[in-house]
């Protein structure tokens, strides 16, 4: 069985994570296959690096994600290209990934979730939601980071409200640490008891 992770920036959804891991809960995170799936040495850093120039690539042979984000957010044809090129290679990792994780269930965090079309490798779906309020205090806390950036980076994502009504399960994250714990846990029992296994 398989569950998705979601919810916006500053939501809470890697502390929700660690606590599904604590629980001997494999997770896979697509952010962390997404930077694997380009590292040193792989097939798809040569192919981007052939798109755009030897530039694209540090010295340090890493992949220069300031300078291809500038490149992608210029020209729509150089990011269909791009997604054409990572979206199959990140998800047939992602599905590797969660094969071999061990039963009762796994985790599939993936802050979008919904806006890939990432649910429809999952089972059942977990919103972390928080208010938008709460979103930009914390990322701004958190990051350093001025309002507008923060509202862009909110607004880029799917709306709470659609989020809300695509997720299976919802927890709401403005409480203490030891809330969002005893919610995480209320739901492990839950996917046990639910898991062929």
């Amino acid at each position: 069985m398989i569950i998705g992770l979601t919810g916006g920036i500053g939501s809470g959804k890697s502390a929700a994570s660690r606590v599904f891991e604590s629980l001997g809960i494999g997770c896979v995170d697509a952010d962390v296959v997404a930077r694997d799936v380009v590292a040193r040495g792989t097939p798809a850093l040569d192919a981007i690096a052939e798109r755009f120039g030897d530039a694209i690539v540090t010295a340090e042979g890493q992949l220069n994600r300031a300078l291809l984000r500038e490149r992608i957010f210029t020209s729509p044809n150089d990011k269909a290209w791009l997604e054409a090129l990572l979206h199959p290679l990140i998800r047939e990792q992602m599905l590797t990934q969660l094969a071999q994780q061990p039963p009762p269930y796994s985790i599939l965090v993936a802050p979008l979730l919904f806006e890939n079309g990432l649910e429809a490798l999952c089972d059942e779906t977990v919103l972390i939601d928080v208010p938008e309020s709460v979103q930009r205090q914390r990322v701004m806390q958190r990051d350093k980071t001025g309002e507008d950036q923060v509202q862009r980076i909110i607004d880029s994502q799917m709306s709470r409200a659609d989020k809300q009504a695509r997720a299976t399960y919802c927890i709401e994250n403005t409480g203490t640490r030891e809330k969002l714990e005893a919610a995480v846990l209320a739901l492990h029992r839950h996917f046990v008891a639910q898991s062929p296994q």
